[in-house]
């Protein structure tokens, strides 16, 4: 049986949840806590992160290895696009949001606000928060473009781009931290990821203590 080993309100778990069932493959969830550091997961994962795919006999850990190896094991149904060009837009576009977006917005917000609280490693940093909030806005400009001149965020048809975007937006939308009024096409291009049925289940994850917004799960906003 695959298992997916997951955090459920991580971004990087998210993705790899989207993109198992945009792929329609069959898999089990197991919800891990990493920074407990026990020693079934090190074993699974010496670097004790999720997700980790088990897939039969074959282990993969870290999300984009994870994603390249669903592309290369089960290309049926792509999700990095056709051509070279496209293919090539898609993990520019992955790798803009799993580090740029990342190191200038969710680690600022997400990691500050939650994984602090889980790790109980004090409270959120007021400077961070305050820079994450200010560099949203530049990020969800630059999807607002992205959608305005295509289909997709990389192009004419759903690819890793929009799933690894909406995995970090889905986040920090659970916490209250995007300001969806400010830019249309953004919100338009979030509101159609959010209807897909592959994201859906992600959209139905509550966590302890925080409550989100009462729009989180309406495909309509």
């Amino acid at each position: 049986m695959r298992r997916l080993y997951h955090v459920p309100l991580c971004p990087y778990c998210r993705k790899i949840r989207v993109a198992l069932r945009e792929k329609q493959l069959v898999f089990e969830l197991v919800e891990v806590q990493p920074w407990a550091a026990e020693d079934w997961f090190l074993e699974l994962n010496p670097a004790g992160e999720a997700p980790v795919l088990v897939d039969e006999d074959l282990v993969i850990c870290d999300s984009r290895a994870i994603e390249e190896y669903l592309e290369e094991a089960y290309p049926q149904s792509s999700l990095f696009g056709g051509s070279l060009e496209q293919r090539a837009e898609t993990r520019r576009l992955v790798a803009w949001f799993d580090s740029k977006f990342a190191r200038e917005v969710s680690d600022p917000l997400w990691r500050e606000k939650v994984v602090k609280r889980w790790k109980r490693a004090g409270f959120p940093s007021s400077e961070a928060v305050r820079k994450g909030a200010q560099a949203i806005r530049l990020h969800l400009a630059y999807i607002d473009w992205l959608w305005q001149e295509r289909k997709w965020l990389a192009g004419d048809r759903l690819t890793m781009a929009d799933i690894a975007a909406a995995a970090h937006l889905s986040v920090l939308d659970y916490l209250g931290d995007v300001p969806w009024g400010e830019f249309q096409g953004a919100r338009d291009w979030y509101a159609k990821m959010k209807s897909r049925p592959s994201f859906r289940p992600i959209l139905a994850d509550r966590v302890v203590g925080i409550t989100p917004p009462a729009h989180y799960d309406d495909p309509d906003f």
